[in-house]
C-alpha cells in the first residue's frame, strides 16, 4: 500500500515539475479558468445584489399595498358628432374635484377586500428652530401609514385617536430633521415651527437604507427628510386644497387667470392595502371604476401595485442574471477546451518523455495520473486565482458603477466545483492518449 502511494506521489510531482518547467504556457492555459471563474463570480453578485434590491424595495413598499395618485386633471367634451350638429353649442365640460378624502372613505366603507387605507397630503414647507432653518416635506397622514411601509420609531409614540381626529399640533419627524435640530438631546415633547404653525414631536422616524432607484412611482421614498401630521392637522391648520380661501380668489381675478398647473386635489395620494395578494388585481380594478364613476367619469387619476410591478423588474432581472450566467459558463466550458488543446500538444512534444518512462516501468495508469495531476492543478490554481478576481471585480463594480452585489459562497463553491471538474474532465482525453502510446514508437521519435 505504501508503494502505491509513493508512486502516486511521483506521478504527481513529476506533473507538478512539468507545469513549472513549462511556467507561460501553464498560465496561458489557466487563463481561461480564471476568467470564466472570475465572470461566474462576478455575474451572480450583481444578480444577487438586484433580487436583494428587490426584496428590500418590496418590503419598503409594504405587502398588497395599492397606489393611487392624481394625473393631470382632463376636461372631455362631448361628442365631435353633436358638435358638428351645431357648432354654436357651447360643448359641456365635465368636472371632477380630483382626490379628495371621500374618496378614501368611499373605498374603506365599500370594498370588502381593502384591508387599511391611508390618505396622504404632502406640502413643502421649511422647519425652523433656534435660527436653524431646513427645508422639508410635510405629509399629512394617519397611523396606517407606518404599518403599511413598515417603518418603526427609534423613540416617542405614534399618533393616537384624539390627536388625529382633531387636528392637534403634533409631529413625527425623520431622522436627519432629528439630528439638525435635536443632535444633543431628546426631541420627545420638544415644539418645531412649520411655516406659522409650531409643532410638538412627539416621536422619531428610525433611520433605514432607501435605495436610490426606488422611486415615488412605487410609493417608495425616504423618510428621513419628513415631518409626519394627522391629516386633519393639515387640513385644518396648514393647507386645504378642496377649499378655495378669499386671498386666492381675490388675486386670480386681479390676475385674470387661474395657474392651470396648480393641483387642486386634496390629497396627493391614497395608498390602499387588500388582505391577500390574490385580491390585489381585482381590488384595483374596482377602485378604478368607483373612482371613475365618482370623478363624474373623469380618468384624473392613476392606479399602481407596486409589488407586481416589483415581481415583474425581479423576474426580468432574473432572465438577465440566467443569460449572463450562461455566457459565464460558456467561458468556462471554452477554458476547460483551452486545457484540452494545450494538454494535447503537450502529448505530441512529450512523446519521447512518455516512451522513456513506460521503457523503466510506468504503467499507462501512471502516465494518466501524470497528465491528469498537471491538468487538474492547472483547473485549480485557475480556479483559484479566479475566485481572487472575480471578488475583486464585484467590490469594483459596486464601488465605481454604484451597483450592490452580493458574493455568496454558493457561487464561489459551484464556479470553483466546476473548474476542478472541467479540469478533470478536458484532462482525462489528453491523459488516455499519452498512456496508449506505444514505448518503442515514442523511443523512436
Amino acid at each position: 500500500m505504501a508503494g502505491v502511494i509513493e508512486r502516486y506521489k511521483y506521478n504527481i510531482s513529476s506533473g507538478i515539475e512539468a507545469i513549472f518547467a513549462n511556467r507561460v504556457k501553464s498560465f496561458l492555459t489557466a487563463l481561461g479558468i480564471i476568467f470564466g471563474v472570475a465572470a461566474v463570480i462576478s455575474m451572480l453578485a450583481i444578480g444577487n445584489g438586484a433580487e436583494q434590491e428587490i426584496l428590500e424595495q418590496i418590503k419598503m413598499v409594504g405587502v398588497n399595498n395599492i397606489i393611487i395618485t392624481p394625473t393631470e386633471n382632463i376636461v372631455n367634451t362631448d361628442e365631435e358628432q353633436a358638435a358638428s350638429e351645431d357648432e354654436a353649442q357651447i360643448s359641456t365640460k365635465k368636472f371632477s374635484r380630483g382626490l379628495t378624502l371621500l374618496d378614501a372613505a368611499a373605498i374603506t366603507e365599500v370594498l370588502p377586500t381593502v384591508h387599511k387605507v391611508c390618505p396622504v397630503i404632502s406640502f413643502n414647507y421649511s422647519a425652523i428652530l433656534d435660527g436653524k432653518s431646513k427645508p422639508v416635506v410635510l405629509e399629512g397622514i394617519n397611523n396606517y401609514y407606518f404599518e403599511l411601509f413598515n417603518i418603526s420609531l427609534q423613540s416617542g409614540d405614534f399618533f393616537n385617536d384624539s390627536q388625529i381626529e382633531n387636528g392637534y399640533p403634533v409631529c413625527i419627524i425623520g431622522d436627519n430633521i432629528n439630528n439638525v435640530f435635536f443632535n444633543h438631546e431628546d426631541a420627545i415633547g420638544k415644539y418645531i415651527k412649520c411655516g406659522q404653525i409650531w409643532l410638538q414631536v412627539i416621536g422619531v422616524v428610525e433611520r433605514r437604507d432607501f435605495t436610490a432607484s426606488a422611486s415615488d412611482e412605487l410609493g417608495i421614498s425616504s423618510t428621513d427628510n419628513k415631518i409626519f401630521i394627522p391629516a386633519k392637522t393639515m387640513t385644518m391648520r396648514f393647507k386645504n386644497r378642496a377649499l378655495l380661501r378669499s386671498d386666492e380668489i381675490e388675486q386670480a381675478s386681479a390676475s385674470g387667470s387661474s395657474n392651470q398647473n396648480e393641483n387642486l386635489n386634496q390629497l396627493d395620494k391614497i395608498i390602499v392595502q387588500v388582505d391577500e395578494t390574490e385580491y390585489l388585481s381585482s381590488t384595483a380594478e374596482v377602485i378604478t371604476r368607483m373612482l371613475t364613476r365618482r370623478h363624474n367619469d373623469l380618468y384624473d387619476f392613476e392606479v399602481t401595485i407596486p409589488e407586481l410591478l416589483l415581481k415583474q423588474q425581479q423576474r426580468t432581472k432574473n432572465i438577465f442574471n440566467i443569460v449572463l450566467g450562461v455566457i459565464a459558463g460558456i467561458s468556462l466550458i471554452v477554458g476547460g477546451i483551452g486545457i484540452m488543446n494545450i494538454m494535447l500538444a503537450s502529448v505530441m512534444e512529450r512523446i519521447r518523455e512518455i516512451g522513456l518512462r513506460q521503457a523503466i516501468g510506468a504503467s499507462r495508469k501512471d502516465i494518466i495520473v501524470q497528465f491528469l495531476s498537471e491538468s487538474t492543478l492547472i483547473s485549480v490554481t485557475g480556479g483559484i486565482l479566479g475566485i481572487i478576481l472575480g471578488v475583486a471585480l464585484s467590490r469594483i463594480i459596486m464601488a465605481v458603477f454604484d451597483i450592490k452585489t452580493i458574493i455568496s459562497a454558493f457561487s464561489i463553491l459551484i464556479s470553483f466545483g466546476v473548474s476542478v471538474l472541467i479540469g478533470v474532465t478536458f484532462g482525462y482525453i489528453p491523459a488516455k492518449r499519452a498512456s496508449n502510446q506505444d514505448p518503442v514508437d515514442s523511443l523512436r521519435n
